[in-house]
This record gives structure tokens, C-alpha cells and sequence, in this order.
């Protein structure tokens, strides 16, 4: 009755080297589960993650020395009973995904999510060179 048939291709083209593909850069979905881009802005770095779905509360950022990790997850509430579904597609559970993040002054990071999209601005860490100077001989 309401059966509901997920693609894999948007389009109806075969794709003969699908396998390939798959074996030799992975399942994206799973490997990438958040779809993320990383801008060089020039004294930043920009990472724009694509988390739909998601609410604020629901995404957590953690620094570990100079691994940055995002993760998310999304809850079952209890009001919603397993019987009632015909069909269930959307998903429920968690990602992670973590970026090194050496070069990168972390005290300065910055956080904002808005439709969907988490942007992190990452500053990027300024060489001191040190000030010239004379040294007494003794």
C-alpha cells in the first residue's frame, strides 16, 4: 500500500563502474556521515558541516589535544511507538567526526548552526618571530 521505494542514484543512469567506486573510495555514507567542506580563509579556517535534521542541543564539539571532534545524536522519544510505523526510513542514533586541528589557535574557535549547517571557525595559530635584539658579551 504505501511502499515507498529508496534510490541509491537520483538518476536512472547505470553506472557500470558503481562497485568500483564504492571499493575504491568507500561507502560515503557510512565513511562520511556528515558531508563536510574546509575553506582556507586566509587567518581562518572554515569547516561547514551539513547536519540536517539535527538540533543545536543535540550536536556536541570536543577538543582533545589537537584532534577536534563533532558528534551528534538523534533521540527515539519514548511517545513514539514502534507499532505504528508501516514504513521507517529516517534514521536514529549517532555520528562522529573528528578533524586535526593542529595550527589552529583552539582558544579563538568559534561555533554557530543554522539551517542545517554547522560552521566552525577555526583561526589560524600567527608565527611569532622573535624581536630582534643585541646580546652583551660578558
Amino acid at each position: 500500500m504505501f511502499d515507498l521505494i529508496p534510490f541509491e542514484h537520483k538518476n536512472n543512469l547505470w553506472n557500470p563502474f558503481a562497485d568500483f567506486e564504492r571499493s575504491f573510495f568507500g561507502d560515503l555514507e557510512k565513511d562520511f556521515p556528515c558531508k563536510t567542506d574546509i575553506l582556507d580563509q586566509g587567518d581562518h579556517y572554515l569547516i561547514k558541516a551539513d547536519m540536517p535534521g539535527y538540533n543545536k542541543e543535540d550536536i556536541h564539539i570536543g577538543l582533545n589535544g589537537d584532534c577536534l571532534t563533532i558528534s551528534a545524536e538523534h533521540k527515539i522519544e519514548n511517545e513514539e511507538k514502534k507499532d505504528n510505523f508501516l514504513r521507517r526510513e529516517r534514521r536514529y542514533g549517532s555520528l562522529s567526526r573528528s578533524f586535526n586541528v593542529s595550527g589552529v589557535d583552539v582558544d579563538r574557535i568559534e561555533a554557530g548552526y543554522q539551517n542545517g549547517v554547522l560552521e566552525l571557525k577555526l583561526p589560524k595559530l600567527t608565527e611569532t618571530t622573535p624581536a630582534s635584539r643585541q646580546i652583551e658579551i660578558k
